[in-house]
């Protein structure tokens, strides 16, 4: 190290020091051995195993995950060019990963991959979404929002406000109020509406970043919707857990004979009959608001064949290794039962969002599935998140889609 360190210091195992020469920026409170200095909650801290310094990350005693690394370089100085860095770096490559119209409906900031641990940044046109989910982002927010503005309109793009969607149960882990409205500070607008208009594939959305799911909309789907809609052409479409019609939208757009979509929630349905009549749409669609496993099951029991392709795009059934299992089991059963629904030589896509459940694992569910209703599957595609929402090898939480598409034969 070049420079006199002023940070408090975290000595840490030998457990917790491969970990970080594997490349994974989290350190666990089970993982440190002693603290020197004066800690502060948010403060930043260095990391030693030994004498060897590991690395500087943000402190909470308060969290499982006590230590987040954001830099292993013992010359960084963590000042409003550091962060200013950080953005322009992680925007830049947005630019380059996701060209064109798709630059103004994409994630900006995708947290640990990006070296900004607990930050998600979405943008829907002009609207930036923000949750942050870690005490030490949380303290120097300012600085980062600033430079996500300046950096964004140096490259000319215009915004209109900041939405903080800070409403996570997450945050109550990291000791974090959970809130969400405008950011508000000297030089930042604040818009009338939370609702505003974004194009993706083509499809004309209405996404409300203050009550929407996560951020406002799911945009790590954005390239498997494209996906669907290539072979969706003269297809009967079911289009299951459909929220606020994203796949089924394209599917239609992209010249299916006809779209059911189905949803558990009431207020998803009408906004996707919603989005099909902006998209001139609705007289190819129609919509259910019905329990998909309910539905399959009766669908199934009657023998129907009225569908020759099928999505699958439902919520992440486990966020834990606890339940992995009883996941495992519900995945399968609405496979099973939509191979069992398709005619031979129909489409399925099929897809899981959890990061416990693994792609062997998934793999493992429709090989199981597709025994069961005796029937195989010619893989069509193997696809995960957009690159906007990019995977670090080394760091296996970021990895967390996994969609596949099928022929049925």
């Amino acid at each position: 190290m070049k420079q006199e360190r002023q940070y408090p210091k975290v000595i840490i195992s030998p457990k917790a020091e491969r970990s970080i020469k594997n490349g994974h920026p989290w350190i666990y409170g089970e993982e440190i051995r002693r603290t020197e200095g004066v800690l502060q909650d948010g403060g930043l801290v260095d990391v030693f195993a030994g004498n060897a310094f590991m690395g500087t990350g943000f402190y909470n005693s308060n969290s499982k995950i006590t230590v987040r690394l954001i830099s292993r370089n013992a010359n960084d100085v963590f000042d409003a060019r550091f962060w200013r860095r950080r953005v322009e770096y992680a925007v830049r490559y947005r630019k380059t990963v996701m060209p064109g119209a798709d630059f103004s409906c994409c994630r900006l900031v995708h947290g640990e991959a990006d070296q900004m641990p607990g930050l998600t940044v979405d943008r829907y046109d002009g609207i930036l979404s923000v949750q942050i989910t870690s005490l030490g982002m949380e303290l120097v927010k300012d600085t980062v929002y600033r430079a996500l503005w300046d950096v964004l309109a140096e490259m000319g793009e215009t915004l209109t406000g900041i939405y903080e969607r800070n409403d996570i149960a997450l945050r109550s882990l990291e000791g974090l109020p959970e809130y969400k409205g405008w950011y508000r500070a000297d030089g930042f607008p604040v818009p009338e509406s939370a609702v505003t208009e974004i194009c993706e594939n083509g499809v004309r959305y209405l996404v409300d970043v203050e009550n929407g799911q996560k951020t406002g909309f799911f945009l790590d789907q954005k390239y498997n919707r494209a996906a669907v809609a290539r072979i969706a052409t003269g297809k009967r479409v079911l289009d299951c857990f459909t929220h606020t019609g994203s796949f089924g939208l394209n599917a239609a757009l992209g010249g299916a004979e006809h779209v059911t979509c189905v949803d558990v929630s009431q207020s998803a349905i009408d906004m996707a009959k919603a989005n099909a009549v902006r998209n001139g749409l609705d007289g190819k669609m129609d919509f259910l608001c019905e329990d998909v496993f309910d539905l399959l099951t009766r669908l199934a029991e009657r023998k129907c064949r009225n569908y020759d392709f099928i999505i699958l795009d439902p919520p992440a059934f486990t966020k834990s290794r606890q339940t992995v299992k009883s996941a495992a089991r519900g995945y399968k059963e609405i496979n099973l039962k939509a191979m069992k629904l398709l005619p031979r030589g129909g489409y399925l896509a099929t897809c899981s969002c959890s990061h416990f459940m693994t792609d062997e694992m998934f793999r493992s569910v429709l090989a199981s599935a597709a025994k069961d209703a005796a029937v195989s599957l010619r893989q069509i595609e193997a696809r995960q998140q957009a690159p906007d929402h990019p995977i670090l090898w080394n760091v296996p939480e970021t990895d967390y889609l996994k969609f596949y598409i099928f022929q049925v034969v």
